[in-house]
């Protein structure tokens, strides 16, 4: 009863969501271009499976990412598991190696949700086929996954180690700089879009979650100030992957080229 009553209030709040945008292109369709809406029956369809699908994905959310998110991350956080004693009042401050665990799980739940990412498929099949095949998917999507990887990982130790996340992002986007200085051309704006895609239907939701359910379990850490920002490395490392990764392969095609 609880899980109907449940999808019923996100499935009301889907719809009251995707009205708006229904709104603005039925509204230009009829109004500006005052011409009838083709395959009409169709479209209608295809916003009820939208609506259905939000509403589902948003109730998967709530019943299953986030809340294994913050129980993977309560679990590896626990001091029994990572052989910490207690100490009158709580915890006692720990070194930092002594989450390796949390890193390698950040780094894999971050690369596996990267490969998984739709949007990211879909972006890396399209620079493949406008390129012709210089770009290949597969290359891509591993360049973008290993970046989120890292940066989630990164950001991990960052909210153990509780150092200011400015200090972070500030360096990250001075390196982004000076890799687009010599970065080839071409390349420049897939990576900056391959930035933006990692942070879609998969990877947020369960990066989010790893946040939160980090800084709520490791002592000293406040949950607003410390539980976000995951999603910024995110975003920002795979820029200086993909980059990378083009900065490689032509420094490697170069030294071919010149052995030849």
């Amino acid at each position: 009863m609880r899980f109907i009553t449940d999808f019923g209030e996100i499935l009301l709040s889907t719809v009251m969501d995707v009205m708006p945008i229904a709104a603005i292109l039925f509204g230009f369709q009829i109004v500006i271009l005052r011409r009838p809406i083709p395959h009409l029956k169709r479209v209608l369809n295809g916003f009820a499976l939208v609506i259905l699908g939000l509403a589902l994905f948003l109730l998967g959310l709530e019943e299953a990412l986030f809340p294994i998110g913050k129980l993977m991350a309560s679990q590896l956080t626990d001091p029994a598991f990572l052989g910490i004693k207690t100490v009158p009042g709580g915890v006692a401050q720990v070194h930092w190696s002594t989450y390796l665990w949390v890193y390698v799980f950040a780094a894999a739940i971050g690369f596996s949700s990267t490969i998984a990412e739709p949007s990211l498929l879909a972006v890396a099949l399209k620079a493949q086929q406008v390129s012709g095949g210089s770009v290949g998917a597969t290359g891509l999507r591993m360049a973008v996954a290993i970046g989120v990887a890292f940066g989630i990982a990164l950001g991990a130790f960052r909210i153990v180690t509780g150092t200011p996340l400015h200090y972070y992002i500030i360096t990250g986007y001075i390196i982004v700089i000076i890799q687009t200085l010599y970065c080839p051309k071409p390349i420049i704006a897939l990576a900056y879009d391959s930035g933006g895609v990692t942070t879609s239907t998969v990877t947020v939701p369960l990066v989010a979650a790893l946040g939160l359910g980090l800084s709520t379990n490791i002592p000293g850490r406040n949950p607003m100030l410390d539980g976000f920002g995951l999603i910024a490395f995110a975003s920002l490392f795979p820029i200086m992957a993909v980059m990378g990764y083009a900065q490689i392969g032509e420094w490697y095609a170069t030294r071919n080229a010149d052995k030849t």
